[in-house]
């Protein structure tokens, strides 16, 4: 069973359910006044370990920003604290009307003489912001005065540390709503905010670190329990899903045997980078179905596959499957489809999508599904399908679900449901939802993996892996998550040893196996 750490870590909840956990704790008896105590405490001992260009030494200047709410409540109390350690504090609390506890923590600083000043021109200089303006749940669009004295601020080139979340961010779409803090570093407090795993919010929440201030896991279900689960997949369980240990006897194919369908004569790499992603799976049979012409190309970078070389039209596509005597579909663990089809390929997909075995669809299998008219056709599907858009493609896809720009989980669920697939929406934040509204974040990822092949490589590396967990009870979205967990830690990894430019997609394929160590 995960500790409790571990299983508070994945947890992501919405702005109401936030509300409704916060509800349970007091009214278990939590005092309002202590939990802010606590949760300030836990802010003002980090603030001084977390590294920056200058560290932040005794009789530094640190400047509080107060908001009217709670928030501005816990950085009253850290202003009070680092004042106590020797930090030159002083309070930009701009709102004559604050909440009750907020307004004592305030009347208390003053008493101790840190100086508060209500407008943005009487600041004085400081080494370090620390945003409290508004926490979690603002939902209107801040104005003037409030909207040119955050414009100002980050115009100045210090540190902002925020607290639970940069003020003017939407809680759960990550919307900056008029403006918002940009800061360097962000202080969730106890549990991940969704708008910490919405792209758009990305460049204002610098980097981000969850303050764990031990809510209780019983009042986390009781909120929870009803309704579909938003987790990120973390190390600890990708590491539990991967299958690294195999039983003492068995044998290739019972490791999983994946069929491979991609390539073309204008996208031969394509077929190259897929194979290489599920030769790093571990999967125990490997067959690549390419055109007739690029089975040489293919033998000789993949020597252990099973390269099918398959009649192809004029143009290079493959023209139909020509697979080996005695073998069909149904022959497979899994099948994985479309990186470098082209659209000649249509009814090779078409085939495919017939077939009874589970289904990975990726690149020109996606857009050919789309010509088809995605959702009608997958609901006819009985075996498990896996769909792996980046934002275009999934447009194309389901032109009628949320808009995957303004809020992803969102729109990835609406897909999921619609379609009755699991599906990866690609991004910063790559989400995978399955039909019954479950989604997996992955928390972490890098700009290095902008580049054409990249995809290709998920591609084959999550083929391998569905091929594999066929016979095993685990469930689909779990190695969906685990496999683009994979993917971007090998991304990251190549990114610090060869700068973010510096990891095309070949190289990506050599990162696999060492970010697993």
């Amino acid at each position: 069973m995960q500790d409790r750490q571990e299983q508070i870590s994945q947890v992501v909840v919405t702005a109401g359910q936030m509300r409704d956990i916060e509800k349970q704790i007091f009214a278990a008896g939590m005092p309002v006044v202590a939990l802010m105590e606590k949760v300030a405490g836990l802010i003002a001992r980090r603030i001084p370990e977390i590294p920056a260009n200058t560290p932040l030494l005794k009789g530094s200047r640190v400047g509080i920003l107060v908001g009217p709410g709670h928030n501005g409540g816990d950085a009253l109390v850290v202003a009070r604290e680092l004042y106590f350690r020797g930090y030159k504090v002083w309070i930009y609390s701009p709102f004559s009307k604050l909440k009750e506890l907020t307004s004592q923590h305030l009347q208390y600083a003053q008493s101790l003489g840190i100086p508060i000043y209500q407008t943005i021109e009487q600041l004085p200089d400081s080494d370090l912001l620390i945003d409290g303006l508004f926490g979690f749940g603002l939902e209107r669009n801040l104005t003037d005065p409030i909207a040119s004295a955050i414009n100002q601020l980050n115009e100045l080139s210090i540190p902002i540390y925020s607290i639970d979340l940069p003020s003017g961010l939407h809680t759960d779409t990550g919307e900056v709503l008029g403006t918002a803090i940009r800061a360097t570093h962000t202080f969730c407090l106890g549990l991940w905010k969704l708008a910490f795993f919405q792209d758009r919010a990305l460049e204002y929440l610098g980097k981000a670190e969850l303050i764990d201030f031990d809510i209780p896991l019983a009042d986390v279900e009781a909120v929870l329990k009803d309704e579909p689960k938003i987790k990120l997949i973390t190390r600890a369980k990708a590491l539990a899903t991967l299958p690294l240990r195999r039983p003492a006897v068995t044998h290739k194919y019972k490791e999983g045997h994946l069929l491979l369908i991609c390539g073309s004569r204008r996208y031969a790499g394509g077929a190259i980078l897929t194979g290489l992603g599920a030769r790093a799976s571990g999967v125990g049979m490997l067959s690549i179905a390419v055109p007739e012409s690029l089975k040489p190309l293919l033998v000789s970078h993949l020597p252990e596959a099973l390269i099918v070389g398959c009649p192809e039209t004029e143009s290079g596509a493959i023209a139909h499957l020509q697979l080996p005597e005695n073998t069909n579909l149904s022959s497979f663990n899994a099948i994985a489809c479309g990186p470098g089809l082209t659209r000649d390929a249509t009814p090779i997909v078409q085939e495919a999508i017939n077939s009874e075995r589970p289904l990975l669809l990726d690149a020109d299998g996606l857009n050919i599904l789309a010509q088809m008219g995605a959702i009608a056709t997958l609901k006819k599907r009985q075996a498990v399908t896996v769909l792996t858009p980046h934002t275009g493609e999934f447009e194309r896809l389901f032109p009628d679900v949320a808009d995957a720009k303004h809020d992803r989980v969102k729109a990835v669920q609406e897909a999921a449901a619609q379609s009755e697939a699991v599906v990866l929406l690609k991004g910063a934040r790559t989400a995978i939802a399955n039909p019954q509204g479950a989604v997996w974040i992955v928390p972490e990822s890098t700009p290095a993996l902008a580049r054409g092949g990249s995809g290709d490589v998920l591609t084959g590396l999550l083929g391998g892996l569905l091929a594999q967990a066929a016979t095993k009870q685990i469930p689909v979205e779990e190695i969906v998550a685990t496999a683009a967990w994979w993917h971007s830690q090998a991304g990251i990894l190549a990114a610090q040893e060869r700068t973010e430019l510096g990891v095309d997609a070949f190289t990506l394929t050599q990162y696999l196996m060492k970010a697993l160590t």
